[in-house]
């Protein structure tokens, strides 16, 4: 970005978000910097864009230049290391730059009419029933006004909602809370901002602070001594693992040499540089088995971050895959760092409450920033330590739109800052195992649980060939000794979760008759049975229809499931322990804001006997009673087309077998059965071992004979229409212009196009074209012309280039 000297430039060079990669140059009467907000005119619209260069010359005619309107001078610029995260992923993703900053930005930031109210707001208003109003607010709010209903039950239920999570509840809540604040029912307070967004529902407000680490950068053996480290924290004196400690000991002095070199050059300085001759800390990943208390280690490297004599005003970012566990860890951290302001970011957020959060982080405000992968993107202007938590989920991996990997982003911003970041994972993903044994990343080992004398779970396999040789009577699809395993689980008064990676009740309805199966019209899938709702639903373009009474095609009334899901499970278990109490965790029954963290608190609380659960419940969760897990239908994954179905298989089996058995027992450990017609496939005899590293071996010898990767670096690009035969004959197109000699490079492979597996999507046919070379530079720089040239194909197709893709 472009600094201005002497008089103040005439022309901002704006990023907006469009298509178009160019930036757009506007007149400037007023006092602007690179990285501030301006609105600007845009056609016949006002919009939002960044200045991302100011200089005093275009190669726009003078005439045909627009002022820019309005400078947000209130809000400070976004810094140079946001801007070159942006300018990265914008060339890496083939991307305009505007396409990927903008929306890097909450909407409410990008509304000019919003400008003024976040301007003057001081606070953040919150509501709460006034003392001894309860009864008389719910006696005046008749149950037939369910949206006021709700909102009265969710004050009632949350003690304190501000607008956005009251209009959540109401659309109407701004005039309905008025109503009730005039009749007496409801107090309207106003909360300092930094205290709204850092405690809105602390848990850990009783609990004692957490020890003081100000002095570690003295020395570790101020909190640790050899392996029998301990920290004074919420939950007592916790002894760390010589596995914690060594991993502890290794990022201490990562931070420490990161520290000492901004106490040089301090980043925290307006307009400062990290230095380039500075070696970048290389990536740590921090391998630890289910139990091996990578969390912990997590909360040790952030008290040292936050607390290094390098910057007071030191940031944490910690990543998470998936929303549902964001309560989770963000209770963890709360807890143990009650006097710092934490914000969470991710897209279950209402807009206002994504936008304060943004710009507590952007402020300088929080010092933790917890979230899932949009928050790779959050402006972090003193940003010391990142942490991703499972690095090797997909989840990191955005599907829509600027399609990024959100750990490499990570990976990435932290080695342009030359600060140190933690990838955990109890299976890491192959590209980051084969870096580590390239000595690529530095792994750090943990080999097992924290807990004292808790150990791994014994992984046993059920034989469904043999079950069924010896006609053994199988209960809709649970088997005899998994069933005779719950049962025993129940008498000893301990839990059991069983997984199965399918929602719903049974993928299809069939007419046994004439065959009728219950295809969605619009995809190339099957609708899938709900039975509790009484309804069919494809899971893909969320079409949904009534379930027939009888076959549309031939009438016959005996229409019957094929297959099972969660609900049928969840049925079935009901039928054979009539007494047990059961819970289902899915996308289905966690719709509705906060149903999944009661479903959660029911069962640390051990108020379930037994949980069916989709990969909701695989990772992340720390289920204490949790003494048997069984898995369900766990072949499908064995024989995909994908090359990384083993891979993912594996992660998810060893990940939801380690919520088995975390505590201690005194009768041995926790049990995993799985369910499986292969009980010979190599796969499940890895599994069995807990050997991660034999089954990375494995595969990745198996990748490099067939040259795929990470021995090899891919692209694919989609294209879609309405005729596939549209699709197919732009991606021939694409082809021919890859083999043209300004082009044509000897490193390009370029797979033939064909139709996708799922062939159609919401009415929309889908074709594919991969592209891959074992040199990365090599295949951006064919990409960047590459795409130059597609730009200017006309054709009645969308298409969308994907870089690194997970799934082809």
């Amino acid at each position: 970005m472009t600094e201005p000297r002497g008089p103040a430039p005439a022309i901002a060079r704006v990023a907006l978000d469009t298509p178009l990669l160019t930036l757009f140059d506007y007149r400037l009467d007023q006092a602007a910097s690179p990285g501030q907000l301006v609105q600007v005119p845009f056609g016949r619209r006002q919009v939002v864009g960044v200045v991302w260069e100011l200089t005093q010359r275009s190669e726009v005619d003078p005439k045909k230049l627009r002022e820019v309107t309005s400078v947000w001078h209130e809000l400070p610029p976004l810094g140079d290391d946001w801007c070159d995260l942006m300018q990265f992923a914008s060339r890496y993703y083939q991307r305009g730059i505007g396409e990927v900053a903008l929306p890097a930005i909450p909407g409410h930031l990008r509304t000019p009419m919003r400008w003024p109210r976040l301007l003057a707001q001081r606070g953040v208003q919150r509501y709460r029933i006034a003392d001894g109003a309860l009864g008389t607010l719910m006696e005046n709010v008749p149950a037939r006004l369910r949206a006021q209903r709700r909102l009265a039950e969710g004050l009632a239920q949350a003690g304190t909602l501000d607008a956005d999570e009251a209009r959540a509840l109401c659309s109407k809540a701004a005039d309905v809370l008025k109503q009730w604040a005039a009749a007496g029912w409801v107090v309207v307070e106003t909360v300092p901002f930094h205290e709204a967004v850092r405690d809105a529902d602390d848990t850990g407000e009783d609990d004692e602070p957490a020890a003081s680490v100000d002095g570690m950068e003295d020395g570790m053996a101020d909190v640790l001594d050899d392996s029998n480290a301990t920290l004074s924290g919420t939950n007592g004196t916790k002894t760390l693992t010589t596995g914690q400690a060594d991993a502890v000991v290794a990022i201490h002095d990562a931070l420490l040499a990161a520290g000492a070199k901004s106490l040089d050059s301090p980043l925290d300085s307006p307009g400062a540089e990290p230095d380039k001759d500075t070696p970048a800390c290389a990536p740590f990943l921090l391998y630890g088995v289910t139990g091996s208390g990578k969390t912990e280690v997590y909360l040790r490297a952030v008290a040292e971050a936050l607390h290094t004599r390098a910057s007071r005003d030191a940031q944490v970012l910690v990543l998470v895959p998936e929303i549902n566990l964001t309560p989770q860890l963000e209770g963890v951290f709360r807890a143990r760092f009650p006097d710092e302001t934490l914000v969470t970011l991710h897209s279950g957020l209402a807009e206002g409450e994504r936008a304060r959060h943004w710009l507590a982080a952007h402020r300088g405000e929080a010092r933790i920033v917890l979230g899932t992968r949009l928050a790779v993107m959050a402006s972090m202007p003193h940003l010391r330590l990142i942490v991703v938590d499972e690095e090797h989920d997909p989840s990191y991996k955005q599907q829509e739109g600027l399609r990024y990997s959100a750990r490499d982003l990570a990976i990435w911003r932290a080695n342009r800052l030359r600060i140190p970041v933690v990838l955990g994972s109890a299976t890491p993903s192959l590209d980051s195992w084969n870096r580590a044994e390239q000595g690529r990343y530095v792994r750090l080992a943990m080999p097992e649980r924290a807990t004292p004398d808790a150990v791994l779970p014994r992984v046993s396999l059920i034989d469904m060939e043999i079950e069924r040789k010896r006609q053994r009577v199988v209960h809709e699809g649970l088997s005899q000794p998994l069933l005779a395993a719950i049962r025993a689980r129940l008498e000893a008064g301990e839990q059991s979760l069983l997984f199965l990676n399918r929602r719903g009740y049974a993928p299809v309805l069939n007419c046994d008759a004439c065959g009728w199966i219950s295809d969605c019209r619009r995809c190339s899938a099957h609708m899938v049975l709900h039975k509790p709702e009484r309804r069919l639903r494809c899971h893909h373009c969320g079409a949904e229809a009534r379930i027939p009474h009888a076959c549309p095609d031939c009438g016959n009334l005996d229409l019957a499931p094929l297959g099972r899901g969660t609900q049928r499970i969840e049925e079935a278990l009901a039928e054979h322990f009539p007494d047990a109490r059961l819970a289902r965790i899915d996308a289905d029954s966690t719709r509705r804001k906060g149903s999944a963290q009661a479903l959660f608190a029911q069962v640390h609380a051990g108020e379930v006997d037994i949980l069916i659960g989709t990969q909701m419940v695989a990772k992340g969760h720390d289920f204490r009673n949790v003494t048997l897990v069984g898995v369900v239908n766990a072949d499908s994954a064995l024989f995909s087309h994908d090359f990384r179905a083993a891979e993912r298989l594996f992660a998810q089996l060893m990940q939801v077998a380690g919520r088995a058995g975390r505590a201690a027992r005194a009768d041995g450990p926790g049990d995993v059965l799985i369910q499986t017609r292969y009980a010979s496939h190599p796969l499940f005899a890895s599994l069995m071992r807990h050997d991660y590293a034999g089954f990375a071996a494995q595969q990745l010898e198996e990748r490099r004979v067939a040259l795929l990767p990470p021995y090899t670096h891919q692209a694919l690009l989609r294209a879609e229409a309405r005729k596939l035969d549209d699709a197919m004959t732009f991606l021939k197109q694409a082809r021919e212009i890859a083999a043209t000699p300004a082009l044509h490079d000897s490193r390009i492979s370029l797979w033939d196009p064909v139709p996708m597996t799922m062939v159609r999507i919401a009415g929309t046919d889908r074709a594919q074209l991969v592209v891959e070379s074992p040199h990365r530079g090599a295949l951006q720089r064919f990409l960047m012309q590459w795409m130059s040239e597609l730009r200017a194909l006309k054709a009645p197709v969308r298409w969308h280039l994907e870089v690194d893709p997970l799934e082809i």
